[in-house]
């Protein structure tokens, strides 16, 4: 079971999953969504995410003319869980509680769009674009 939160604990969650790979995305959306090299996510089945308290506090924003979207809490401003397709959710990992997990990252995804200061120093493999399974 892994269990996650935003920073002023508002919003809370749990998934009954064995998931530990990370998901890195290098692309310029994410980039400015975070004000760092990208975002770091889980990837999970929606059957077995469950909202814990907060969603309320939740606000959603689409890039327009795009389908990235993104979700945050209202109160402290934190990246929290949301949707990626039609059968998965995202986390992203700095929610997760760090005892519950032991996360490695396991593939870097849109390398070839990545801030010329990015350096990727771990063994996630690398894909140019999008993650193709």
């Amino acid at each position: 079971m892994i269990h996650g939160a935003c920073n002023c604990g508002e919003v809370r969650y749990e998934v009954d999953t064995e998931t530990r790979d990370v998901y890195v995305c290098h692309c310029s959306i994410c980039r400015r969504f975070t004000g760092s090299a990208g975002i770091a996510v889980l990837v999970v089945d929606r059957g077995a995410f469950r909202w814990l308290s907060g969603q309320d506090s939740i606000s959603h924003w689409t890039k327009p003319g795009s389908d990235w979207e993104s979700w945050f809490c209202r109160t402290c401003g934190s990246a929290v869980p949301g949707t990626n397709t039609e059968t998965t959710m995202f986390i992203p990992a700095g929610t997760v509680s760090s005892s519950d997990a032991e996360l490695r990252v396991a593939h870097h995804i849109y390398v070839n769009s990545k801030a010329a200061w990015d350096v990727i120093g771990d063994t996630g493999k690398q894909h140019p674009g999008a993650f193709s399974g």
